[in-house]
């Protein structure tokens, strides 16, 4: 397997230090809140994985520049783990469909991701609030084309909560380290981002790594989702 490595201003010495301090939390909330906090102002960028139905696929860790899925692969991955070599090997697991560092096995959505990790995560949307179900072709652009190529299309039925139906007592029920998929009303997408729900007090944010703002930032929930289509929630099961 090849590897690319790119830890930024950390160091496997920092991270275990870092994931030292998170293991001896006893919520899970507090261990998300504490690693993506860790995570805030790093830059933006998309397209850090490497590999393709063409080129192999690369290992890759890069903690220099994420895009709004790595960061949440790291943040879940941190979480699992005692020190940077645990790390990695949670990282294979989360990122990819039995571990297999492979194009096809990538979890290249967020449904994809709730599939293949759910001993760790689970789909709480229908008991958040009022959703919507419907049923979608992932990767399947709905004009004979794929999103991805050689990554094969997943029927998929998906509960959505309406930008609408999201009230303060929608909001109540999330928690801090709830990882929030914006749905997308596009044929053959799932999510057109995620993102970390993030409590403190009585203001509420999403935690995520923003294209607008070019870096991992803290924004008002209730701001950003108000013209998005809906919102999916994952919550984690230990």
């Amino acid at each position: 397997m090849e590897e690319k490595i790119n830890l930024g201003k950390w160091s496997p010495k920092k991270l275990d230090t870092l994931l030292n301090k998170v293991s001896v939390l006893s919520k899970t909330e507090e261990k998300i809140n504490l690693i993506s906090r860790q995570l805030l102002n790093i830059l933006y960028k998309e397209n850090t994985l490497i590999g393709n139905s063409v080129d192999s696929e690369y290992f890759v860790i890069n903690l220099e520049f994420v895009d709004c899925f790595t960061f949440i692969d790291y943040v879940e991955a941190m979480r699992l783990s005692n020190s940077f070599n645990e790390f990695k090997d949670c990282l294979e697991d989360i990122r990819y469909q039995d571990g297999k560092v492979q194009f096809e096995k990538r979890n290249h959505f967020f449904i994809s991701w709730r599939e293949n990790n759910s001993d760790i995560v689970e789909d709480i949307t229908t008991s958040v609030g009022n959703s919507v179900r419907v049923e979608k072709k992932l990767n399947d652009r709905g004009d004979g084309t794929l999103y991805l190529p050689g990554v094969a299309c997943i029927k998929s039925t998906i509960n959505y909560i309406p930008s609408e139906s999201i009230n303060n007592k929608v909001i109540d029920k999330l928690k801090t380290g709830d990882y929030i998929g914006i749905y997308s009303d596009k044929p053959g997408l799932d999510v057109s981002h995620v993102g970390i729900f993030i409590r403190d007090n009585d203001k509420t944010f999403l935690r995520h790594a923003s294209q607008k703002y070019q870096k991992v930032v803290d924004e008002n929930f209730k701001k950003y989702i108000k013209n998005k289509p809906g919102i999916i929630v994952l919550r984690t099961t230990n």
